[in-house]
């Protein structure tokens, strides 16, 4: 494979690999690329090198260093894909419940084996702290552990005698073969292609479930914990460096709790910026540096309009990891609606602050925003806490809670702008979009019981 370069990175790559430039630059291009693993296609249940020529270079955040490559598949790998997995889905939807659960019993247990290298691999791959690596893995388990008891959920309905010796019998069966997209992470494109997909998908005829773009809002009433209000709000919105579809973006404090922005401030100050390998960093690096350069832009675009950093973190320095993609903890305020940085999915450790003066006016900056995939109201009166539930308009609501992000057991519901589709995913939801329903009616004249000789066995069920 050749690469097109300039002369500043040969000199560069020289230099690091102790190489002296007696043939073309491709060459030595090509041999810096071949010291790094790449990543298999897994297709008709191997292990495949991928063909393309069009390769993405997968690196750590926290240092920019390449450690492995990524294919952009080939048309024809996607199609061998799709291929092997609808020649083996007849088998597949023929197999018995508990083989499948015993599937998920073995990617429980060979999770359960890896933890430690699965938690390695998210701080190398996303940058991750090493606390909310762990957590995530743990997480993951948590989903599988759920679906080893799918065949619970995998019941269907039945109701006998609705005529003279006919009964009715409803089934879930299995969808066919589907495709997942799971992007890391593109905030301003992942509502444009998200729509996309969904009109794509629509128009031919298939089921789809997209989740889009998300503005998080967090209400602060004065009645609220402080302590608690204000750790839950700072963890909330650095957590995972504010790279989650579920980080609080938005801080409104209501009335007399404005007086608490100072002190937050204060408490964002303390969090520890480092690589993940560090377990007591709180905030890691950002994805890539084109996620770093889009933070500082939207900040930047927003200070120009009139908006006040109370903490910038734009500038920050970590010994060690002076090439990662770091962005501290910052806070913004004074902000207006139609300021980019205000409108945009930041995805960053930034929290913006509102100042209001009622709950209605509170209410009435979530209803506006055209995102609805979560937020949360910090309040020790329960009329407060359910007038905000019942006005707000929100598919997923946190009371107390600064991110409503449900166990597998219950489905995640954003809505409005956050969501095309009409189920969503985990829970019963999860399984329905993934199943189609079967509806059975049999009928068995009694007349034509006949008499057999009795067995005695135990019945089995394989």
């Amino acid at each position: 494979m050749v690469f097109k370069t300039n002369m500043a990175a040969i000199v560069t790559l020289r230099c690091t690999l102790g190489l002296r430039l007696t043939t073309r630059p491709s060459v030595y291009i090509a041999r810096f690329y071949a010291s790094f693993p790449t990543t298999k296609l897994f297709i008709n249940n191997e292990f495949v090198e991928s063909r393309t020529k069009q390769w993405t270079d997968l690196k750590n955040p926290a240092t920019n260093q390449v450690i492995s490559r990524v294919p952009e598949s080939t048309m024809a790998e996607m199609e061998a894909a799709v291929a092997a997995a609808k020649e083996a889905f007849p088998a597949w939807s023929r197999s018995t419940i508990l083989s499948r659960q015993q599937i998920m019993f073995r990617l429980h247990d060979q999770i359960s084996k890896n933890l430690a290298r699965l938690t390695e691999i998210l701080i190398q791959e996303s940058g991750k702290t090493r606390s909310d690596a762990e957590r995530e893995s743990l997480r993951c388990l948590d989903m599988v552990k759920h679906c080893c008891s799918i065949p619970s959920l995998h019941l269907g309905e039945s109701l006998q005698n609705i005529s003279q010796d006919m009964d009715i019998f409803t089934f879930r069966l299995p969808l066919g073969v589907t495709a997942g997209i799971t992007p890391f992470n593109y905030p301003a494109l992942i509502p444009l292609m998200g729509n996309y997909v969904y009109e794509r998908a629509c128009k031919n005829g298939k089921r789809a479930q997209c989740n889009l773009g998300a503005k998080n809002y967090v209400v602060v009433l004065p009645d609220a914990n402080k302590e608690r209000t204000l750790s839950s709000l700072l963890s909330g919105a650095y957590g995972g460096s504010g790279q989650r579809c579920m980080s609080v973006s938005t801080a409104i404090f209501v009335g007399e709790s404005k007086e608490w922005i100072s002190e937050l401030v204060e408490k964002a100050k303390q969090f520890k910026v480092n690589g993940g390998s560090d377990p007591e960093a709180d905030i890691g690096p950002l994805i890539s540096p084109e996620a770093k350069k889009r933070v500082c832009d939207l900040l930047q675009s927003g200070v120009d309009a009139g908006a006040k950093l109370l903490l910038d973190g734009r500038n920050i320095k970590v010994k060690g990891f002076e090439k990662g993609n770091f962005v501290g903890p910052t806070i913004l305020s004074h902000v207006h609606p139609k300021m980019e940085c205000y409108t945009a999915e930041m995805f960053g450790p930034v929290l913006t602050v509102l100042e209001v003066n009622t709950l209605d006016n509170a209410i009435n900056i979530v209803r506006t925003n055209p995102y609805g995939n979560s937020t949360a109201i910090f309040t020790t009166n329960g009329a407060s806490a359910r007038k905000y539930t019942m006005e707000c308009d929100v598919g997923q609501v946190g009371v107390n809670v600064a991110i409503p992000f449900p166990n597998p057991t219950f489905s995640f519901t954003g809505s409005r702008g956050s969501f095309k589709g009409d189920l969503h995913l985990k829970g019963k939801q999860g399984l329905q979009f993934f199943t189609q329903t079967q509806t059975v009616m049999q009928m068995w004249r009694s007349e034509n019981v006949l008499s057999s000789r009795p067995a005695t066995p135990m019945p089995v069920h394989q």
